[in-house]
Formats: structure tokens, C-alpha cells, sequence
């Protein structure tokens, strides 16, 4: 099975116009009027919280399991396309994958996969699913399943 949230970078290209917007808007209003002193410097810090909120949060994720191994890819999605400097690429033998787990935080959604390498240690990997569409998560939860299920009934027969 193979997905993937491609057609999310439009909006966080969206996303990051609107904060440039409102923080360009805001500056203007707050230096014309003269309402807080310094409020230039509330902008710019407003305005950095949330690009850092949305940088750490935009990430391109693609999942696929056809085939001998199963590749999972994070990477960034803005500047992807001529440096790749935020990729975390795993490629593993479906037989080595032990288990997954899914954490949900507020505003951060996670994928840890454990995998077993040739000595038999256990090794985790985390990927962001954050812009994932939840039925999209379902996909991915309902194919590592079946894997480590298969997996399991391997090992014991």
C-alpha cells in the first residue's frame, strides 16, 4: 500500500503567506497608531513563534509497503524540492518490522516504528504524521498490522 500527503503543501504555502500578511498588516497598524510601545517587536515574536509552530509541524510523509521492504519517508515540505535537509528515510525488510506505535499529541501526531537489525536489537524510528488525513492514518495503522501480524504467526510456525 502506498500513501502519502502531497496535496498538503499548497495550504502550508498558504499558511505562511497569511502569517506574513497579518504580521506586515499588524506592524503597520500598531506603528501608525501607536497603540503598545515596542509593538514592532511583538509582531516579529508573534510572527516567529508561529513560522517555528509551522515549520516543525509541515512535514511530507510517504508510506510504502509494496514489495520486500517497507519505506517510510519524512522530509520538509517547502525548500524539498532543491536541498533536502529535514529527510529521515527508512527502508526495512517487512520481516524485521516488530511493532508501531501512534502518538497523538495536541498539536504533533507521531509514527514509531520498531525494527529488529541483524544482532536482534530493537531499534525506533519517528516519523511526523501531523498533516496526515485521518484516513490516511487508518491506512498505514491497518497495513502495519497485517505486517507484524504475518510477522508473529512467522515466528511461530
Amino acid at each position: 500500500m502506498r500513501t502519502d500527503n502531497r496535496e498538503i503543501k499548497n495550504t502550508i504555502i498558504s499558511i505562511y503567506f497569511i502569517i506574513l500578511v497579518v504580521a506586515i498588516l499588524l506592524a503597520t497598524i500598531f506603528k501608525s497608531y501607536h497603540l503598545v510601545e515596542g509593538s514592532s517587536l511583538y509582531v516579529l515574536l508573534g510572527l516567529l513563534i508561529a513560522v517555528v509552530i509551522v515549520h516543525f509541524v509541515a512535514r511530507f510523509f510517504e508510506y510504502d509497503s509494496d514489495g520486500a521492504n517497507v519505506i517510510i519517508t519524512n522530509s520538509g515540505l517547502i525548500l524539498n524540492d532543491y536541498f533536502n535537509y529535514r529527510e529521515n528515510k527508512v527502508e526495512v525488510a517487512r520481516n524485521k518490522l516488530t511493532g508501531y506505535k501512534i502518538v497523538n499529541y495536541y498539536l504533533y501526531k507521531s509514527l514509531i516504528v520498531y525494527t529488529t537489525n541483524s544482532k536482534g536489537q530493537v531499534s525506533k524510528e519517528r516519523f511526523n504524521i501531523t498533516l496526515l488525513k485521518r484516513k490516511k492514518v487508518r491506512y498505514v495503522r491497518q497495513s502495519l498490522k497485517k505486517i507484524i501480524k504475518e510477522n508473529k504467526s512467522h515466528k511461530l510456525g
